[in-house]
């Protein structure tokens, strides 16, 4: 568990980290109550709690991870618009840059710019949105992308048989 001061809050509250295993990698999660501060792919793990639906999640279940907030949509600036759009993707689905753009009114650049500086990758589902004519990116690696499209179809056949 970790304390620490929320920026222009002005109180303390928990925060808690945490890690759990997706595949090869390890999820570090940073929460607190329904609300996610962090989320990044790492090689190694670190101690502590992760909410049960993130765990559920990572473990290819098909759950919705929309009862958890995320900071990075909290305002009005254009990537919180983009970051709330991008929540609406249904699991399993995809959407493009350019779609997500066009329902914002900005460029799919400016898209992908927001998408790579995602704090909360899972919470807002950035690994939903490919390009036009490929896969596009992801940080740390593009393959953990492909593995979460793919466990992500896996637990929609899971659902619908």
């Amino acid at each position: 568990m970790r304390y620490g001061t929320v920026p222009g809050v002005g109180f303390t509250m928990e925060i808690i980290g945490g890690s759990c295993r997706f595949g090869l990698w390890f999820v570090h999660v940073w929460w607190s109550k329904t609300t996610v501060h962090r989320v990044r792919f790492a090689k190694t793990g670190i101690p502590g709690a992760v909410p049960d639906l993130i765990r559920q999640y990572c473990s290819g279940k098909a759950v919705s991870l929309l009862p958890f907030d995320s900071i990075t949509a909290q305002d009005d600036s254009v990537y919180s618009s983009i970051y709330r759009a991008v929540r609406l993707v249904p699991y399993g689905s995809t959407s493009t840059y350019g779609k997500i753009a066009e329902v914002i009114g900005t460029s799919p650049r400016v898209v992908g710019q927001a998408m790579a500086r995602n704090p909360t990758p899972l919470i807002i589902p950035c690994h939903r949105i490919v390009a036009a004519h490929g896969i596009g990116g992801f940080s740390p690696s593009i393959e953990i992308k492909e593995a979460l499209l793919s466990m992500e179809k896996k637990g929609l056949r899971k659902v619908v048989t």
